[in-house]
């Protein structure tokens, strides 16, 4: 530490999945980048050493041995170093297994942190491996050779120079009372994050007002590392955040989706921040603890009838006009991450989907051209395949065609009428009824040809059905509804169209400009059964299931916050206004609850695909739910709203 000053780096290595000496190899890269450039302390994400993702693997011995072995390796290179180095690895203690970081310095474990809290909710389940630092008796164990005390008490570190610091564990800080408030309580100048959180539309921007609110709050610095490419997206995407504060306010940030590793290093001003705490009498008050007195309000005198008097937005999943683009840019990335995470685990140049003309397969090509393009694939590794049908319009079919063309992607057309004739024939169905069985029928030939395409090219499938689909069921079970990696599968209907008009504007999409607006105009149809006398689609998904912005609407609330059919039932009423009457909100709301239930069994079996906004129906993460729920409750009590 000079003047005050003390050089500190967040560092978001690359990872694989339960491959520690691949691990151990990057984090020896980045920790020898930092201690040429005089870092003082680096912070590294959580469970680094193994990785974040090793869900049921955190209970294979094998991999805790060589967590312990790459220990002892990251112990071992840092004998001539003076960085402090904190790394993540699980350790096994006293019968637990606890998620822990390491404080390493000059081949020296210093000491270790186990996390405190848990999260067990929609894509979180650590609980099923580890234990909380609560569970703990203070008490010595040998660690990669050397005896370190675990406690459950506050632990501050000290560098040579006296600063002290103090570490917590991802969740930690998203609690109500994180350790970092009674860290810094116990004297800690800087707070270090080991992180292993995911990306969600708008979680980005709230996890850095939450840093910099806590930052502020503890006038500390605060470093923040969490994992990025390489970790597992099989159902979510780490965009690897790697963030520096002091006292509120954000010095240096990494970039978030790279796919190389990094180093984000600043200096943070330990004796500004000791000046600030000086003065600041009311944290000299806190750290003598506190008190809290309850005043109880009185119960309400009269029971007056409800009135909502607040706006309700109809489009809970559609962002501002002002946060539009950030978050359209967002989604994409996530997606595009994903995705490219996938190609590479799979050693895959080569992706296959049907090219429809519509919403979904037209935002999963565009989102397959930005994966190419960034991974430095050719387009030409990106298979179009149209499969005009018994329903397929001039429209669409053009539309389709039209994007293949200018994207400069490898275009395939199979048409699929004769093989489903004859599959007609095969299991004795009349062509002429035009029922499940003979729309089912084009969605898995349709897929069928996907997937053997996929065999023959050494390629991927990529799925093209969206979140409100998932929702209504709304796909063939065996057909559409598979794939091999399901891009869309965290975007409602709604905000698909959004994401396209977006794209649209973008000078690189500016030759698909005119062809993707249209695309947005069509209207949304499976094109299962054949067009009208004039050509124009005639099967509308709209007419039949209902408006899908009342669906993603009644999505949103049935699954973001739990409520009732009566109380989405007044929400709807008070947001649609005069668009909808009250009995064309009980009629759809009704559809939703009866089909959400009954078409489980789809959701129950999705292929992987990234998580994007807060609402996920993946059975692995937020969604957990037995095909054979009953629906009684919910469709008896939409049948007695008492508006309707």
């Amino acid at each position: 530490m000079k003047y005050g000053f003390i050089k500190v780096a967040a560092a978001v290595p690359a990872v694989k999945v339960a491959d520690v000496s691949y691990n151990v190899q990057e984090i020896e890269k980045l920790i020898a980048l930092a201690d040429s450039e005089n870092v003082e302390i680096v912070c590294f994400p959580e469970l680094s050493i193994t990785g974040y993702s090793c869900q049921d693997l955190f209970r294979q011995q094998l991999l805790l041995q060589k967590a312990e072995e790459g220990l002892m390796s990251l112990l071992d290179f840092t004998r001539t170093l003076d960085v402090i180095c904190i790394v993540g690895l699980p350790v096994q203690a006293e019968g637990l297994l606890l998620n822990c970081a390491a404080v390493i310095q000059r081949g020296t474990l210093l000491g270790l942190v186990a996390k405190t809290y848990l999260p067990n909710y929609n894509e979180f389940y650590e609980k099923r491996w580890f234990a909380s630092s609560t569970q703990l008796n203070t008490m010595q164990v040998y660690l990669a050779g050397n005896p370190v005390t675990i406690t459950n008490d506050t632990t501050v570190f000290q560098t040579g120079d006296g600063v002290k610091f103090g570490i917590e564990i991802c969740e930690d800080v998203w609690a109500p009372v994180p350790p970092s408030t009674n860290l810094a309580l116990a004297g800690a100048d800087i707070i270090f994050n080991c992180s292993a959180s995911n990306e969600l539309i708008g979680k980005h921007r709230y996890l850095r007002s939450l840093l910099i609110q806590q930052s502020a709050r503890t006038l500390s610095g605060y470093v923040y590392a969490s994992c990025g490419f390489g970790e597992s997206t099989q159902d979510v995407v780490y965009g690897g955040n790697a963030m520096i504060f002091e006292n509120g306010k954000l010095l240096i940030e990494g970039e978030r989706y790279s796919f190389q590793p990094q180093l984000q290093l600043t200096d943070i001003d330990v004796e500004r921040l000791r000046s600030e705490r000086q003065v600041n009498t009311t944290f000299a008050t806190a750290q003598h603890g506190t008190k809290s007195i309850l005043n109880p309000a009185k119960p309400a005198a009269n029971d007056h009838p409800f009135k909502l008097s607040r706006s309700i937005d109809p489009h809970p999943f559609i962002p501002t006009d002002m946060e539009m683009a950030d978050t359209c840019e967002e989604i994409l990335n996530i997606q595009t991450a994903g995705l490219a995470k996938r190609l590479i685990h799979t050693n895959c140049q080569h992706v296959v989907l049907g090219i429809s003309g519509g919403l979904d397969s037209t935002l999963a090509l565009m989102v397959c051209v930005r994966t190419f393009d960034k991974l430095g694939y050719s387009r030409k590794g990106i298979i179009g395949v149209t499969m005009p049908g018994f329903g397929t319009t001039e429209r669409t079919h053009d539309n389709a065609t039209s994007l293949m063309q200018s994207l400069g992607i490898s275009q395939m057309e199979i048409p699929i009428a004769k093989a489903v004739m004859q599959h007609f024939e095969d299991i004795g169905h009349d062509a002429n009824k035009h029922d499940t069985t003979y729309e089912n029928s084009q969605a898995r030939e349709r897929t069928q040809v996907l997937m053997d395409l996929a065999n023959k090219l050494n390629a991927l499938v990529v799925g093209t059905g969206d979140l409100s689909e998932l929702a209504l069921g709304w796909a063939t079970y065996n057909g559409d509804h598979m794939s091999m990696y399901g891009v869309n599968a965290g975007i409602p209907k709604t905000l698909i169209q959004y994401l396209i008009r977006y794209m649209a504007l973008l000078p690189v999409f500016s030759p698909q400009r005119d062809t993707l607006i249209d695309v947005v105009n069509t209207p949304i149809s499976p094109e299962l059964t054949p067009a009208d006398a004039e050509g124009n689609i005639k099967q509308k998904t709209e007419d039949l299931v209902g408006p899908y912005e009342l669906h993603d609407f009644f999505l949103y609330y049935f699954m973001r916050f739990g409520f009732r059919p009566a109380k989405i039932f007044m929400l709807a009423t008070k947001a649609f206004g005069e668009a909808y009457d009250e009995e064309t909100i009980k009629k759809w709301l009704t559809t939703f609850c009866r089909r959400f239930f009954s078409q489980q069994f789809k959701r129950s079996c999705l292929p992987d695909g990234p998580k994007v906004g807060t609402i996920s129906l993946s059975p692995r993460g937020d969604w957990r739910m037995p095909s054979d729920a009953d629906s009684t409750l919910w469709l008896k009590e939409c049948e007695d709203l008492i508006h309707a």
